[in-house]
């Protein structure tokens, strides 16, 4: 009976996963899907602990609700205090604990499976389990080791502890040779199950991981966020297919399909080939003999960015990371409302990339409850440019880039980008000229219909929205 009931329960928590998921596609129903999906969860989780069939020990449920009550508090502080522009290295501390413990559940899994000879350290009796189950320990190990071991370089590159991209010689060689022993130790694992073999394989499996990320340029590292969690959601499956865990299995399907769909979406986006990004070294290319750009720099004082806005018949943002680290979001926002009051069209430009992960100018822009009908996709604003009178770029650099089209050279060469060029006036709001995250010098600056606008990004976008009050 109490089979039943949980069988019942798991099918309910994989519907309320799939109509969370389907909720969070819009702005407006997000937060809500969100929550459906954390109710399948908890209804999962506790089916599980308490319907489970079978005598278990106290301490077990004292252990694993003592590990809920850690984990709770220390997610909820953490989600409470991180800020925007943090977002995007919180999520891959999230995929590579997510792939740890897939990895981890493979590891206990193969302990309790092959019994140990006590005098040879072989673990024997190899035959008597399915070879369902060795494939799952083994994919599973595989997979989320490699997502462990990614996402913690790629958490150590997006807070600036890597900054710059590691690049050896022949780098897509190395990797493709530890691929190959990765593949070879493990046919040898699934035939003798020797104890030393599984540890070999966890140790080729986290070094590729490392390597797959590490060569990694700025520019790339939302397509390779995507992958290590469509990775992390597909161990996860793997552990639903060990426990015959059919929630869990429909959680890591749905996170391994989106984010593998998201990560096509990604590479079609940055033109990037999906194997490159597989077999590793991608982002490797050309970066170091990028050309750097020359030419003159114009500046542009608020006062006169007002009245040009105001004059205008259409006025396109383009929100980089620049607005997150100067949490502006509110100011744009008010920023777009005065202008439409004033007779102005404004719209959102929104690069695939823009930011340190994928919709990452989305969620920002949602929180200052800006109309989502008010973004326009890549392929759908570009066109527009030629007929919009000023183009206002805030914190975006390697998105707006035309050597991105220009440049051989160039990192980011290939990669389609916003093309602002086109606009009639292009005002670019930055602290600096720095580089972007890419790491190369941007040739928009030096258009002679570009004019910078200095200074912090919710500073200069008040004052605006000031001077504008004033017309």
């Amino acid at each position: 009976m109490q089979h039943h009931i949980l069988s019942a329960i798991y099918i309910i928590a994989s519907v309320l996963f799939i109509v969370g998921l389907k909720m969070m596609g819009n702005p407006k129903s997000a937060r809500k899907g969100n929550l459906i999906s954390a109710a399948g969860m908890t209804a999962a989780i506790a089916g599980t602990i308490f319907l489970h069939e079978g005598e278990i020990s106290s301490i077990i449920y004292i252990l694993i609700f003592l590990a809920i009550l850690i984990g709770t508090v220390i997610g909820w502080l953490t989600a409470k205090r991180v800020q925007m522009t943090k977002i995007p290295e919180l999520v891959s501390m999230f995929n590579g604990m997510g792939g740890a413990c897939a990895a981890l559940i493979s590891l206990i899994e193969f302990h309790h499976l092959f019994p140990l000879h006590p005098a040879e350290g072989i673990y024997t009796e190899v035959s008597s389990v399915s070879t369902g189950t060795l494939v799952c320990i083994i994919s599973g190990l595989v997979i989320g080791s490699v997502s462990f071991a990614g996402s913690i370089i790629a958490f150590l590159k997006l807070n600036g502890t890597l900054e710059k991209p590691v690049r050896l010689p022949r780098y897509n060689y190395i990797n493709l040779v530890i691929l190959a022993f990765v593949v070879g130790v493990s046919i040898q694992l699934f035939f003798t199950g020797h104890v030393a073999v599984i540890y070999t394989l966890l140790t080729l499996a986290l070094l590729y991981g490392v390597l797959l990320v590490l060569p990694i340029g700025g520019a790339d590292m939302p397509v390779v966020i995507s992958l290590l969690n469509s990775f992390t959601g597909v161990a996860a499956a793997f552990g639903g297919f060990l426990y015959d865990n059919h929630v869990m299995l429909t959680g890591g399907i749905l996170v391994g399909s989106a984010g593998t769909l998201l990560t096509i979406v990604m590479c079609k986006a940055m033109n990037r080939p999906i194997m490159q990004v597989i077999f590793g070294a991608f982002g490797t290319h050309a970066s170091a003999s990028a050309a750097t750009a020359k030419g003159n720099v114009k500046d542009i004082s608020v006062a006169d960015t007002a009245a040009l806005m105001n004059y205008s018949r259409k006025v396109t943002i383009i929100p980089g990371y620049g607005l997150a680290v100067a949490q502006a979001q509110h100011a744009i926002h008010e920023l777009q409302t005065i202008l439409e009051d004033h007779g102005v069209e404004v719209k959102y430009a929104i690069h695939p990339v823009a930011g340190r992960m994928p919709g990452h100018m989305n969620v920002l822009l949602a929180e200052a409850n800006v109309d989502y009908d008010k973004l326009s996709e890549m392929d759908d604003i570009n066109p527009e440019f030629p007929n919009t009178d000023v183009v206002f770029v805030v914190g975006a650099n390697d998105v707006v880039n035309p050597a991105a089209k220009t440049d051989p050279s160039s990192p980011i060469y290939g990669m389609p980008i916003l093309e602002a060029e086109n606009a009639r006036n292009i005002i670019i709001n930055k602290r600096s000229m720095n580089a972007g995250y890419a790491g190369i010098d941007n040739l928009l600056f030096y258009n002679p219909k570009t004019s910078m606008l200095f200074g912090d990004a919710k500073s200069v976008i008040t004052k605006l929205v000031t001077e504008l009050k004033q017309m």
